[in-house]
């Protein structure tokens, strides 16, 4: 694994978040933080970190947050909404993204897991 410092993508008041951080914390991995409100992900980053993740682009969004259900994203993916007008739309509030988001040189892993993120990061 690479030395560089992993990317950690966070929301500050979100308790999944701050279970994740002391998990980082707890087991030595070096990490930057980024707060996905104040800086959110742009268009760009997320997709290349949905490529990367090879995870459907749905699994980036919070489905459980007001934004999801304001936006009615249930309906809009039956619908058949585009990839290009998800990212768009994940990139225009970092409330809609799913977190938190861990991007490494050669991975991306987005929620919270610990056994997954122990294979990965440890």
């Amino acid at each position: 694994m690479s030395t560089k410092p992993i990317l950690f993508v966070q929301y500050p008041r979100c308790t999944t978040c701050k279970r994740a951080h002391k998990w980082l914390d707890e087991h030595g991995v070096t990490y930057d933080v980024r707060h996905i409100v104040e800086q959110a992900p742009t268009a760009q980053e997320l997709a290349s970190w949905i490529a990367t993740s090879g995870l459907p682009l749905r699994r980036f969004f919070n489905t459980s947050g007001k934004k999801y259900r304001e936006l009615n994203m249930k309906d809009r993916f039956a619908q058949g909404i585009s990839d290009e007008e998800c990212i768009e739309l994940l990139a225009s509030d970092g409330m809609l993204v799913k977190r938190p988001i861990v991007v490494g040189d050669d991975f991306v892993l987005v929620g919270f897991k610990e056994s997954e993120w122990a294979e990965v990061l440890l």
